[in-house]
């Protein structure tokens, strides 16, 4: 069966109820001078544009800020904070309407969410949550770390020693750890002989798994939180001399497809997102809440599912 566009959301995700019919474009002012119910801003903020799922991401959310005629600006915030709340204030300085956020830190970047809401400003985060933001869109991530987790365990045999490549503290990093874990421990024959945070990316994943297999040359297999860390894993696993470590990721990112296409990849499977529709959402969810009107939930979870060897010609990937 063909996997569908990271499954349109099933029952396209509660897209109808998002649907911007009840909202309006009267300009409505308030007493403080701020806010306009129509958007005609947006920015979007991401941890590394560099990335390919922000750059999908950062795609989703263009094609749907020039859908609606608003001027459109990305910032990236290079995994740095400081950087992060720097361009916050940037956006607020600008008097944009909308703000979308994917956090370098959940918690840390709480203070500048909420300058930007006092402001007048309405903030979605998107992919990870930020404290203080009116409404959340994400994938599963505890799903998603669950099924990397199982289709590793299942692959090892249920037995082994493996090592795991964490990341920075956001939220769906920690949730995709939890679902590990929930993979886990259903599987006690599994023992984890090494952890390390990772930056989400590929080069510091090399480094990391580069040290823990010199450290523990007879781990079996290895889960990174994202697709950059797995392949960087990989990476380090194949100039140690390995070849039969099971590794997995989760972002279903066109890198991991290509490298799953080789049959001799030790890059086994991952557990897939849709950046693209992630960012077109949050957008969705922002207008409508500016408009004044009531999200069924202001949190929304997209479902994930694996993506391996067996199914990866069949994957549509990411636009």
């Amino acid at each position: 069966m063909k996997i569908l566009k990271t499954f349109a959301m099933t029952g396209t995700l509660a897209i109808a109820a998002f649907s911007l019919t009840g909202c309006t474009n009267e300009i409505v002012t308030s007493d403080s001078g701020a806010s306009s119910t129509e958007v005609t801003s947006v920015g979007l903020m991401v941890q590394d544009l560099g990335n390919p799922f922000f750059a999908s991401m950062n795609n989703g959310v263009k094609a749907a800020a020039e859908a609606l005629g608003a001027t459109y600006t990305a910032q990236d915030g290079r995994q740095d904070l400081a950087v992060q709340n720097d361009q916050i204030d940037a956006f607020i300085q600008q008097g944009i309407d909308v703000l979308l956020i994917n956090a370098v830190d959940s918690e840390g970047i709480g203070p500048a969410v909420q300058r930007a809401k006092d402001a007048g400003i309405t903030v979605v985060a998107v992919d990870v949550g930020a404290k203080n933001a009116d409404a959340t869109v994400t994938t599963d991530n505890v799903e998603a770390g669950r099924l990397s987790c199982e289709s590793l365990i299942e692959q090892i045999g249920g037995a082994g020693e493996i090592l795991i490549v964490d990341g920075t503290p956001t939220t769906s990093i920690q949730d995709r750890m939890a679902g590990c874990e929930e993979a886990l421990a259903a599987h006690p024959d599994v023992t984890v002989v090494g952890t390390q945070n990772g930056d989400n990316g590929r080069e510091r994943a090399l480094t990391l798994t580069t040290d823990m297999l010199t450290a523990h040359p007879d781990v079996v297999g290895i889960f990174g939180v994202n697709d950059p860390t797995a392949l960087g894993a990989t990476l380090a696993a194949q100039q140690a001399g390995k070849s039969d470590i099971v590794i997995t990721g989760v972002d279903g990112s066109p890198e991991a497809v290509k490298e799953m296409s080789s049959t001799s990849s030790m890059f086994k499977a991952t557990s897939a997102q849709d950046p693209n529709l992630l960012g077109a959402t949050a957008l969705e969810m922002a207008v409508q809440l500016r408009a004044g009107d009531t999200l069924d939930s202001d949190t929304i979870l997209v479902p994930s599912s694996i993506v391996n060897s067996e199914n990866v010609a069949t994957y549509e990937g990411w636009v």
